[in-house]
């Protein structure tokens, strides 16, 4: 087929892939761009997923980050239900799975992740939703009837939060998860134990510690057996076990990749005119001084708008810090940083486990916080970790007030 040459090519639909062309519009109204998606779906925000959408604060239509007016009047050419599977660096060009090519002068890779799948026998059946896009949450709001009951397998940010809607709109929740409790990839252990205890009471079963290792289904009911002989059957199979970054497209064309595609401060790849945003893109954290790939909407947002705009010349660094956030029954929280439960914690509660702030510690240095039912404090908590200033545990109490 013939190509289409355009000025810029944009492979993802998500939101990194929207938000660029926002970027690219700022400095460069007239260049033609291609956005091709593998989703039916125009670009959408993907939170409500697991939030809004369960609890009737959003209607599906109100998700989509533009209309399609939008992109026509942005001569923006969308080219959805189709997948990149080539990039050719040095003819500047790609091709889609249905053989056509296209040119390009600037390309931004935004394939975002691939959910990870459970290795075990009966984890390709039909009806299992590994969670990730609308199609899925459409799936299961179908099938979530009063009364119905579900297994949801992993305990970090998708899997709490789709249990947590999931009860919230009485069904009866299993959640099964290798760790001792829920999120332990940022909750200290004493934040962790008490979220474990807020899903017990309000009905969630917990299995934690506990792995699957086969699923069957039987009679319209999926059944799991763990790891350590219990079995479970439930109507609906959920599992939320994150991501792995969509590094294919770029590794095959020869790309520098390790965990996600890796680009410098200017969010550029290994070679020249191709750019990487998003939960792909392994950047440089110039705050933290560590490179880092984050999967939150807050990056993918502001990412994708500087690499847009960094393909349209500015060349400017990106120098922002991403927060991100969860709201898991009446605890809610924003978080920004290098939040991670390995590193030594002061909490400062006003309420124990409830409302407070937690500094993630590194040499006496803040590094991250997580502000928990504690509300605009994300700007004041990228200034404390800017200013790397070193103090005993004890003396960061009040300095997020």
């Amino acid at each position: 087929m013939s190509d289409q040459k355009f000025a810029y090519v944009i492979a993802g639909g998500g939101l990194a892939g929207a938000s660029a062309v926002e970027g690219i519009r700022e400095l460069d109204k007239n260049g033609t761009v291609l956005l091709v998606g593998s989703e039916v779906d125009p670009p959408y925000d993907r939170p409500p997923l697991t939030k809004k959408l369960w609890f009737g604060k959003k209607k599906v239509e109100e998700i989509f980050v533009h209309d399609r007016n939008y992109y026509e009047q942005n001569n923006v050419t969308l080219a959805l239900g189709r997948t990149l599977v080539s990039v050719d660096v040095e003819s500047r060009t790609v091709k889609d799975d249905r053989g056509q090519k296209y040119g390009y002068e600037k390309l931004l890779l935004a394939t975002g992740g691939i959910p990870r799948r459970l290795p075990v026998p009966g984890g390709d059946l039909e009806g299992i939703c590994y969670y990730r896009y609308l199609s899925d949450y459409l799936q299961i709001r179908g099938e979530a009837k009063e009364g119905k009951s579900a297994i949801v397998i992993g305990g970090g940010f998708i899997g709490s939060e789709i249990a947590a809607a999931l009860n919230t709109n009485k069904i009866i929740v299993t959640m099964v998860f290798p760790e001792p409790y829920l999120c332990s990839r940022v909750f200290p252990a004493a934040l962790g134990k008490a979220i474990n205890s807020l899903y017990l009471e309000r009905g969630v079963t917990l299995l934690a510690g506990e792995r699957p290792v086969s699923i069957v289904r039987e009679q319209e009911k999926f059944k799991l057996r763990t790891e350590k002989g219990g079995d479970i059957a439930a109507d609906m199979m959920i599992a939320g076990l994150g991501i792995e970054p969509n590094t294919a497209l770029g590794a095959k064309a020869g790309l520098s990749a390790g965990d996600g595609l890796v680009v410098n401060e200017f969010l550029e790849t290994s070679h020249p005119g191709v750019y990487a945003a998003g939960d792909l893109a392994l950047f440089p954290y110039l705050a933290l001084g560590q490179r880092v790939r984050v999967e939150h909407w807050d990056n993918a947002v502001t990412q994708g708008k500087w690499a847009g705009r960094n393909m349209a010349g500015a060349r400017a660094p990106y120098t922002h810090m991403p927060y991100f956030y969860s709201d898991l029954f009446e605890f809610g929280y924003e978080a920004v940083g290098d939040v991670d439960a390995r590193l030594p914690t002061f909490t400062d509660w006003k309420k124990i486990n409830d409302t407070g702030v937690i500094y993630y510690l590194k040499d006496g240095q803040v590094r991250g916080a997580m502000m928990c039912n504690v509300w605009e404090k994300v700007d004041a908590a990228r200034a404390l970790i800017l200013k790397a200033e070193t103090r005993p545990p004890e003396g960061w109490r009040g300095a997020i007030g």
